[in-house]
């Protein structure tokens, strides 16, 4: 049989991605309608940038979401007579099915890869950076706040930790003996390394939510114990699961690969995103607002979290989604070199990887899964633009 033809691909796909359409279309509607009381969300759609940002970022959301009915075929599933196909080439005996973007030369739909690549990086780089900035925040705020010797503590420790080259600094991390040996003994569990980094920066989420309970409802006991019972049993039972994989009802766990992985991220961010919430701590404090708030008698951490951050989300938003783009290309650098990754992931760096080989052959199963890499971090960069440009005029 012959291949389709490029616009018989490109329809295809199409009609593929219907769930992402119908996703977008309901999302751009309902956020129009209400873009008046969406805040800075709101005010996005007057930038036709950040519109186009937001676009692309949705479009590989929910790709991810919707990855098993969008791909044809498994990540894993071969078929040997479509090993290093061209794009368009029929499968046999599948009622019409094609591998619309080629095999691999393992025979695997380049297609079907490229989606389902999608999850694991919407999956790691937003989660990494959110608990990154939860880091950042909580060490940033009281460093800029306070000064001092905590401020210079905290300031050698970022700038230590900045100073070490980053690939460096994966690659000693996602290093099977260092990733895997014991280093302590904890309750008669070996903690390799990063567990025990990850035992350290998984606590900064629950410390942050405990804090901005407590602040917020510090004077309404009735109201504060119920808040703080459900916050640290959720916390706590996601603590163990994730950062121990001792979740006592067995709901969440983190593949050692991904652990890896993850808490580097944190780890490389963290500093970083503190610097900037320590500068932006220094020149807010010297507002009225926040004088005012010390003449009646509110606490530190009441006005750090509940005057000082508030006014800094501008900035911080706008970075938040600056670093998920870098956060993607340092996964799919990690995953072009196969660090911390299962071989037989089909993460976008892994699968870039797996078709250079054969680049100037067969340059189907690279282009596609880079095409794809840069256009989610061009969505980024476009989206922080946008949201950048709406702050500025608050």
């Amino acid at each position: 049989m012959e291949p389709l033809s490029w616009g018989e691909i490109f329809l295809r796909m199409a009609a593929a991605f219907w769930p992402v359409w119908a996703g977008l279309a309901a999302i751009f509607a309902a956020s129009v309608a209400a873009r008046r009381h969406l805040g800075l969300y709101g005010k996005l759609f007057s930038s036709p940038i950040g519109l186009i940002g937001l676009a692309l970022v949705l479009f590989w959301a929910l790709t991810a979401l919707f990855a098993p009915e969008i791909a044809p075929f498994a990540p894993l599933e071969q078929i040997a007579a479509l090993k290093n196909k061209v794009p368009g080439t029929p499968v046999p005996d599948s009622g019409g099915l094609a591998y619309l973007l080629g095999g691999d030369n393992l025979a695997r739909d380049v297609f079907s890869r490229m989606v389902w690549g999608a999850q694991s990086v919407l999956i790691i780089a937003p989660a990494a950076t959110l608990i990154a900035f939860m880091a950042g925040i909580t060490l940033g705020l009281p460093a800029g706040y306070f000064g001092g010797r905590l401020d210079t503590f905290l300031s050698f420790l970022a700038n230590m930790v900045l100073a070490f080259p980053v690939i460096l600094l994966f690659y000693l991390l996602v290093t099977p003996e260092i990733a895997r040996e014991p280093m302590v003994s904890l309750g008669g569990i070996g903690l390799s390394l990063p567990q025990m980094m990850a035992a350290v920066l998984f606590l900064f989420p629950l410390a942050f939510v405990l804090m901005l309970l407590r602040t917020r409802y510090g004077r309404q006991p009735a109201r504060l114990a119920p808040r703080m019972a459900v916050a640290l049993a959720i916390g706590l039972w996601a603590y163990l699961g994730l950062a121990f994989n001792a979740d006592p009802l067995g709901v969440l766990y983190m593949d050692p690969f991904l652990l890896n992985i993850f808490v580097s991220v944190v780890f490389v961010n963290s500093p970083t995103v503190f610097r900037i919430v320590r500068g932006l701590t220094m020149d807010i404090k010297t507002r009225d607002y926040v004088s005012a708030a010390q003449t009646r008698g509110e606490g530190p951490w009441y006005i750090m979290l509940w005057e000082i951050l508030p006014n800094a989300r501008g900035p911080l938003i706008v970075d938040f989604c600056l670093r998920i783009g870098y956060t993607t290309i340092l996964f799919g650098t990690l995953g072009f070199f196969g660090l911390g990754i299962s071989p037989e992931s089909p993460t976008w760096g892994m699968t870039i990887n797996e078709g250079r080989r054969l680049l100037s052959v067969y340059p189907h199963a690279a282009i596609a899964p880079a095409v794809a890499l840069m256009s989610l971090v061009l969505g980024l960069n476009l989206l922080a633009d946008g949201l950048r440009e709406q702050s500025l005029k608050d």
